[in-house]
């Protein structure tokens, strides 16, 4: 259409976070990142066996959320869940999300007074591909990057040589059955952060593409690398 023109303009919204564990003596901060159609405290309960009295578990909710299930009348299911981003709009999208998440990041600090040395962030499926943008793209990245059920988005592959990942600890945790991380992508990946000396460990467990608690708990008392 003659004189269409595409615009954008910023605008405030209010995101929804949940928390689990103290608000002091805290000694590991976790950042837990939901997958596509999930909801942040449906996560938080997958990750509750990280609650030791001096962990905090947050888990903030993408931004976009809908409707997972309508029926051919129109009407809505109770079930919703949220996604943090489309192709559409992408980059749009992904600024905003790198910005609330460094937002977030200084809530969570001011609050506490200070973080602990031991911050990670975990990204579940989609919210892995969220956690790696962030840690390329954000001004408030932390020091530990967990991809479960995920792997590096291609775009953040590129930049993998960028000296901060020098200061990254990466693992990587897959499903054994896992269908939606290929072994094959997965061993690739593993050759591009050797290739750019990044520090990385692999886990594995015997199941599909979810979360599992020992496996969980066995990341979460390995020391950054």
């Amino acid at each position: 259409m003659s004189g269409l023109q595409e615009h954008h303009l910023p605008v405030q919204r209010t995101a929804r976070f949940y928390s689990l564990g103290p608000w002091q003596s805290v000694s590991q901060v976790w950042i837990v990142l939901h997958g596509h159609s999930q909801l942040a405290r449906s996560l938080l309960h997958e990750v509750a066996p990280l609650d030791n009295g001096q962990r905090l578990i947050v888990a903030p909710e993408a931004l976009s959320r809908f409707y997972l299930e309508t029926n051919s009348q129109g009407r809505h299911s109770h079930k919703v869940g949220a996604t943090w981003m489309t192709r559409e709009d992408r980059e749009a999208e992904i600024a905003d999300y790198v910005g609330y998440l460094d937002d977030l990041v200084r809530y969570v600090e001011e609050r506490l007074g200070a973080l602990p040395a031991d911050v990670r962030v975990l990204g579940f499926s989609q919210g892995g591909a969220t956690a790696a943008r962030w840690e390329a793209r954000g001004e408030r990245a932390v020091p530990g990057l967990v991809l479960w059920g995920s792997l590096f988005p291609e775009d953040v592959l590129t930049d993998l040589g960028d000296s901060r990942w020098r200061d990254r600890s990466v693992t990587l945790v897959r499903g054994q059955d896992d269908g939606l991380v290929s072994p094959d992508l997965l061993t690739t990946q593993v050759a591009g952060l050797e290739r750019h000396g990044i520090r990385y460990r692999q886990r594995s467990f015997a199941g599909g593409h979810r979360l599992d608690a020992p496996t969980l708990l066995a990341v979460a008392e390995e020391p950054l690398i």
